[in-house]
C-alpha cells in the first residue's frame, strides 16, 4: 500500500516549507505567516520607529542644548545676532527657554510623524487597504484646514516667532493694540500685561507686527524746553550735567554711550527745544532716561536758567494780543474799551 502523500500550498514561502519541514502538520504550514512572518513584522516596525524617534530626539535635545549654550551654528541664529555688535548677549536664561519650546514643539512633531507612519504600515501588514483611509484622511484634512485655517495661522506663526526670536517672556513689547510686558508666549497665544495691569491675550496669527523695546541696546531721548533763554549757556549748563551723571559710578554699567547734549533739536512758538540723547543696555533705558531727566531739570533751576525760562513765558502771556493794555497815564484800565463791559 502506498503511503498518503501530503502536498501543502506555501506559495513559493521558503519559511511555510521549512515549518511543514519541521512540524508535518499542513495547517501549521500554512498558517505561519500569518502566526510568524506578521507578528514579527509589526515587532519589527514598532522597534524601527522607537529607534528612529530615540535618534532624532536625541538630535533635538544635543541642539537644544547647544542653543542654549550659545554655540549654535551661525546658520541658525536670529538675523540680529549674525551680525556684530558691541552689546554682549544680556539674556541668557531667555535663550534656553527659547530653546526649550522649540525643542518640545520639535519633539511633539517627530514623535507624531514617526508613530503615524508605523500605525499605517501596521495597517498595511494587517491587510487593511490603506486607499480608503488615505482617500477619507486626506478629505477629511481638507475640511479640518478650512475650518481650522487660524488654529493652524496661529501656530505657524508663533513657531516662526520661537525660531526668529521676536520676543521673549519679560520684554517689553509693542503689538499695535497692545504695549507692555510679556508673560508668557505660546505657539498660539501671547499674554501682555499693559502698565494699567490689564492682561491682554493675542493670537499670534493676529499678529502683524512687533516693537521690541527689550532687546540689545536702547536710545534714550530728553527734549528740553528753554523757552527764549540763552542758547549756548542753556546748553553749556546741560552738558555739564551730562557730564556729572557719566562719570557717577552709580551709573557706570548704564551706558554703552555716554549720555551727550546735541543741542538745538527744533524751535517752537514757545522757544528753543534742546535734545540730549544716551545710548543705554535695553533693561536700563526706564531707569538712566529717569535719573536724565531730574538731573537736567536741576541743573537749570540751579543755574537760574529756569527762572529765565518762566519769565519768558510769562512775558509771552502778558504781551500777547488779548491781553489789557495800560493806559499812558498809568491810570486804571477801562474795561469797556477792551469789550469785557464796565466795572462792577
Amino acid at each position: 500500500m502506498t503511503p498518503e502523500i501530503v502536498t501543502v500550498d506555501c506559495d513559493a514561502n521558503p519559511l511555510c516549507q521549512q515549518v511543514f519541514d519541521w512540524t508535518g502538520q499542513a495547517w501549521l504550514a500554512e498558517g505561519s505567516y500569518l502566526f510568524l512572518v506578521k507578528p514579527f513584522r509589526i515587532l519589527l516596525i514598532l522597534l524601527v520607529a522607537l529607534l528612529v524617534r530615540f535618534l532624532l530626539h536625541r538630535t533635538i535635545n544635543r541642539l537644544v542644548r547647544s542653543t542654549a549654550e550659545g554655540s549654535v551654528p551661525t546658520i541658525l541664529k536670529p538675523l540680529r545676532e549674525r551680525i556684530p555688535s558691541t552689546v554682549p548677549s544680556l539674556f541668557p536664561e531667555r535663550r534656553r527657554q527659547r530653546a526649550e519650546a522649540i525643542g518640545s514643539a520639535l519633539r511633539s512633531f517627530v514623535t507624531f510623524t514617526v508613530f503615524a507612519i508605523a500605525i499605517l504600515m501596521i495597517l498595511g501588514e494587517l491587510g487593511v487597504n490603506l486607499a480608503p483611509l488615505l482617500a477619507s484622511a486626506g478629505i477629511a484634512g481638507v475640511a479640518l484646514g478650512f475650518g481650522a485655517q487660524s488654529l493652524v495661522k496661529d501656530l505657524l506663526a508663533g513657531l516662526f516667532m520661537l525660531l526668529e526670536d521676536q520676543y521673549g517672556v519679560g520684554d517689553t513689547v509693542d503689538l499695535g493694540e497692545a504695549t507692555g510686558t510679556v508673560e508668557a508666549v505660546g505657539l498660539r497665544i501671547t499674554t501682555i500685561r499693559d502698565v494699567r495691569g490689564v492682561l491682554w491675550y493675542i493670537r499670534n496669527g493676529e499678529i502683524v507686527r512687533v516693537g521690541n523695546k527689550s532687546q540689545g541696546w536702547a536710545m534714550v531721548l530728553v527734549d528740553i524746553p528753554i523757552g527764549f533763554a540763552a542758547v549756548e549757556e542753556a546748553t553749556a549748563v546741560l552738558r555739564a550735567a551730562a557730564q556729572s551723571l557719566a562719570e557717577d559710578p552709580d551709573y557706570a554699567e548704564d551706558f554703552i554711550d555716554p549720555p551727550e547734549v546735541l543741542g538745538v533739536e527744533q524751535i517752537t512758538v514757545d522757544g528753543t527745544v534742546i535734545r540730549a540723547i544716551a545710548k543705554t543696555p535695553s533693561d536700563a533705558q526706564f531707569r538712566v532716561g529717569r535719573e536724565i531727566r531730574r538731573r537736567l531739570t536741576e541743573a537749570l533751576e540751579t543755574s537760574g536758567i529756569a527762572a529765565q525760562i518762566a519769565a519768558s513765558r510769562m512775558y509771552s502771556r502778558l504781551t500777547g494780543p488779548t491781553a489789557p493794555t495800560t493806559p499812558a497815564s498809568g491810570g486804571p484800565v477801562d474795561d469797556s474799551e477792551t469789550g469785557q463791559g464796565g466795572p462792577t
